[in-house]
């Protein structure tokens, strides 16, 4: 159990942690898409009170793991093919935009930013750490379009598909696959080629999402 004298950055640490072993127990799969959040089990599993899981839960309703519903706890989050079909064909106007204004409007310190978390992703990290370095490569390039309102919009629908990035990035092939797309991706960016950058952009998008859709219905047949 936490103490109330825990240095905070420990704090932080065990937050971190809690959210961490949570979001592998709901990837794993060991609950079914609907279920009821086990708190006390999950508590008891994991050596801390409810308050601490609470607020990991709440981590994981933004990333759109759970569902918080008031007086009636936390359920996993159902995942409706329609609707992720639905949520990647906006977010593909979006990254085409992206694609046109981070082209010419990109600053020095943009391209460094995107060259190093590049290289990162280049060296094949952990699911988990390669798909945080991949949102934070492609909030660089919302960022680099220089707009304020398109990179808030950006995040948002970032939060809904982190989820099933990591349905896809514990597939290496579907990783090398989408290592590559970025390749592509940061050789337009480069050249400040925004119709390419664009392109590629939305193409990625598009083939992240095919992956996603094809993950759910494998996971969803008998086995």
């Amino acid at each position: 159990m936490e103490e109330a004298t825990q240095d905070p950055r420990e704090q932080t640490t065990l937050h971190e942690q809690i959210v961490e072993r949570l979001r592998a127990v709901l990837l794993d799969g060991e609950l079914a898409y609907g279920a009821k959040i086990p708190e006390a089990e999950l508590c008891l599993r994991f050596g801390i009170s409810r308050t601490p899981l609470r607020e990991a839960l709440k981590v994981l309703a933004a990333e759109g793991f759970v569902e918080l519903r008031p007086n009636r706890g936390a359920i996993v989050a159902p995942i409706d093919p329609d609707d992720i079909a639905h949520l990647f064909e906006f977010k593909g106007a979006i990254e085409h935009r992206i694609g046109l204004l981070a082209a010419v409007r990109a600053t020095a310190a943009d391209q460094a930013r995107l060259e190093e978390i590049h290289a990162l992703l280049r060296t094949h990290p952990a699911p988990s750490a390669y798909t945080a370095l991949n949102q934070d490569f492609h909030r660089a390039l919302a960022a680099a379009t220089g707009n304020p309102v398109l990179l808030q919009t950006y995040d948002n629908l970032q939060k809904r598909v982190l989820r099933l990035r990591f349905v896809v990035n514990v597939n290496p092939l579907r990783v090398a696959q989408s290592f590559d797309e970025h390749e592509a991706i940061m050789v337009a960016f480069r050249a400040r080629a925004r119709l390419d950058l664009a392109e590629r952009l939305e193409a990625h998008n598009r083939l992240t999402g095919e992956a996603v859709l094809r993950a759910l219905a494998g996971a969803a047949e008998p086995a």
